[in-house]
């Protein structure tokens, strides 16, 4: 993984560090780092050993690429999605591409149902398993 560092750059925050810090202190602290970036490593590799333990054979199955957020590019889905070809709209209860003549009954919103009920002077349906 490169963060567009170059030898140059490397060099200049080399330079900086040298004169921020000082050249007694600098080894100790170089130490001190390569100890963090070792630890951070054996961390994500411990991460990955244990995903390929609970997932098992599965774990060499799945296309990682596929799943990677950097490829996902907003423009590109955006200028997908409006290129698309809409799907004609339908009503409720009919099939899509049925006609007119041969559209099943059209059902009323559970607003309006409980409104029509309300109106007639009935109790509104309960149901005691939704939460």
């Amino acid at each position: 993984m490169s963060f567009g560092l170059t030898f140059e750059k490397l060099l200049l925050i080399g330079l900086i560090a040298v004169i921020l810090i000082g050249p007694d202190r600098l080894p100790g602290y170089a130490a001190q780092f390569g100890r963090l970036i070792r630890s951070l490593r054996d961390m994500a590799n411990g991460a990955k050993d244990r995903m390929r333990e609970e997932m098992g054979p599965d774990y060499d199955d799945v296309d990682w690429k596929k799943l990677d957020p950097r490829q996902y590019d907003p423009r590109r889905i955006i200028r997908e999605a409006l290129t698309d070809e809409p799907a004609p709209p339908t009503r409720p209860g009919q099939a899509a591409g049925a006609g007119i003549a041969a559209a099943a009954p059209v059902r009323e919103s559970a607003y309006a149902q409980r409104q029509r009920l309300i109106r007639e002077g009935r109790p509104a349906p309960f149901d005691s398993e939704a939460t």
